[in-house]
């Protein structure tokens, strides 16, 4: 097995509309040492028969199903149990990379010898045309954390990478999961913010690049769990990940990343969700929120 290889998870619920070009990004990849695995989490359309023919055609493709819906931090750790390559990342199967993403981020990790690498991501939003998608820039936040590139870097150097808690901006060396037993929460949204923060304080070093990894799409028509934060159940697990990231910060002793985190909360996840508070019909979401808002950070 090459130094280089990767191992990409995808998983995937209802998604058979997105994970066709899912596919076809890591395809497309001008990295070729990777394999992934599909992980069809009990899907009820056509991702099944995606997943199934990507697998037959294409021995670089593996794939796992689970019978129930566990939710996608048990997808991604079915996946995980899989890995036997140097690296590791993640692609969601309604998301696509970039080209070069799996290259750039491996070889950073190559001649760094960091425990992972981050990239920037952007949004691909519903196009005018009402059936296609297009890229955004990188937003403000996002730019912050990753550009200029920074190698061999840590969370007391660079704080504001905290920012970046998105599982699928990084490649990460599959022995520093190993060493410290990473696994995504189970039966709750927004699984991957208390673990990226894990990953900050715990790494020996990351390293940082501004190239954009991977086109985050926003459904049209809703479906995905960041487009439905008006639902109480969501709020509360959205609030519980990012209070829980906070805490891993805090308890790690990265101050600055602990201001840094709280800062970006306040100026980006806290708006939108004061504005839909206004309105609520429910009083429970104003109470969420304003016992959330107590525990930040000034």
């Amino acid at each position: 097995m090459s130094s280089r290889a990767v191992t990409v998870i995808v998983p995937g619920f209802d998604v058979a509309e997105y994970a066709r070009e899912a596919l076809d990004s890591l395809r497309a990849q001008t990295h070729d040492e990777w394999t992934a695995v599909l992980v069809d989490d009990a899907s009820t359309d056509d991702t099944r028969e995606i997943f199934a023919d990507a697998a037959a055609a294409d021995p670089r493709f593996r794939l796992v199903r689970h019978d129930v819906q566990r939710g996608l931090g048990a997808a991604r750790n079915s996946g995980l149990a899989l890995v036997q390559t140097p690296y590791l990342g993640f692609l969601d199967a309604d998301d696509r990379l970039t080209p070069t993403a799996l290259e750039r981020l491996t070889t950073t990790l190559s001649g760094s010898g960091s425990d992972f690498a981050v990239g920037a991501y952007v949004r691909l939003r519903p196009d005018a045309t009402g059936t296609g998608y297009t890229s955004s820039t990188v937003q403000p936040w996002v730019a912050a954390a990753t550009d200029p590139a920074r190698i061999a870097t840590d969370i007391a150097a660079h704080p504001v990478a905290s920012g970046n808690i998105v599982a699928w901006s990084k490649v990460s060396r599959t022995a520093f999961w190993h060493a410290h037993d990473l696994r995504f929460p189970e039966g709750r949204y927004y699984e991957d913010q208390i673990l990226a923060q894990r990953m900050y304080t715990l790494a020996r070093t990351f390293d940082v690049i501004p190239d954009v990894i991977v086109e985050w799409r926003e459904r049209r028509g809703g479906g995905s769990i960041t487009q439905r934060l008006s639902e109480v159940d969501v709020l509360r697990d959205y609030l519980e990940a990012l209070g829980e990231g906070v805490a891993v910060l805090r308890s790690a002793g990265a101050d600055e990343a602990v201001r840094a985190r709280g800062a970006l909360i306040r100026r980006l996840d806290l708006p939108p969700l004061l504005r839909i508070a206004e309105t609520h019909p429910d009083p429970a979401y104003r109470i969420a929120l304003q016992a959330f808002v107590e525990t930040l950070p000034a």
